[in-house]
């Protein structure tokens, strides 16, 4: 399986170097031409334990390379920041966008298209699936989109993206077996399977109940 994962950051790179580790094909994008090259030379460029070790015995291998641009793959997987823009209290989704619309040159059908950037609910289906409708998509037929957030701590990414319990929210049922299937690859804890907004809210839960406890304990 070849997977292009778009961003390579503190939860993308981790998970590039997961797949790889795990035998698959993967291509790790990023805007930052400069991360790209100590990439491509097995050169970490985020401080996070194992992760070093990881990315380059991939590039060692062969099983992982870094471009500027992504290119035909099985799974597109989006890790791109989504900034909290004060102004209106909500989440900056252009990264998302742009990271969408960036795969499209290379998309074919029967692709998998799994969004794990953390996003408000509803929208994957307000306003990412409109993006593939447009270039004539079916979503749940020949193409299958999912939100997939990731819910991990800094300093321990590479163990519980192992074996934290993934929700898996995909536009159809389809959809969401097919994503599923792609984190059995190195997921060990359990992978629910439910629709994209339930994934989306289960989220920004997570994300609230953190605060709120952070906020009592201050």
């Amino acid at each position: 399986m070849k997977i292009c994962i778009v961003g390579q950051g503190y939860i993308g790179l981790p998970t590039a170097a997961l797949f790889a580790k795990n035998g698959c094909e993967v291509l790790g994008v990023d805007v930052n031409e400069e991360i790209v090259d100590k990439l491509n030379q097995g050169i970490a460029h985020i401080e996070e334990p194992g992760i070093t070790e990881a990315i380059r015995n991939a590039v060692e291998k062969g099983h992982y390379h870094a471009s500027l641009k992504p290119e035909e793959a099985d799974t597109f997987i989006i890790t791109v920041p989504t900034p909290y823009v004060k102004e209106d209290l909500s989440c900056d989704l252009s990264y998302v966008i742009s990271a969408c619309q960036s795969i499209l040159p290379v998309l074919k059908k029967g692709n998998v298209v799994i969004i794990e950037s953390t996003i408000a609910p509803m929208s994957t289906d307000e306003i990412i699936k409109p993006i593939f409708e447009k270039e004539g998509y079916v979503i749940g037929e020949d193409l299958f989109l999912a939100h997939c957030p990731e819910r991990v701590l800094p300093g321990q990414i590479m163990e519980e993206l192992v074996n934290n319990n993934r929700i898996v929210g995909g536009i159809t049922e389809e959809c969401s077996r097919k994503a599923a299937d792609v984190y059995r690859t190195f997921v060990e804890g359990e992978i629910i399977e439910t629709e994209a907004k339930t994934a989306e809210l289960s989220k920004c839960m997570e994300n609230t109940f953190r605060d709120v406890n952070i906020a009592l304990a201050n």
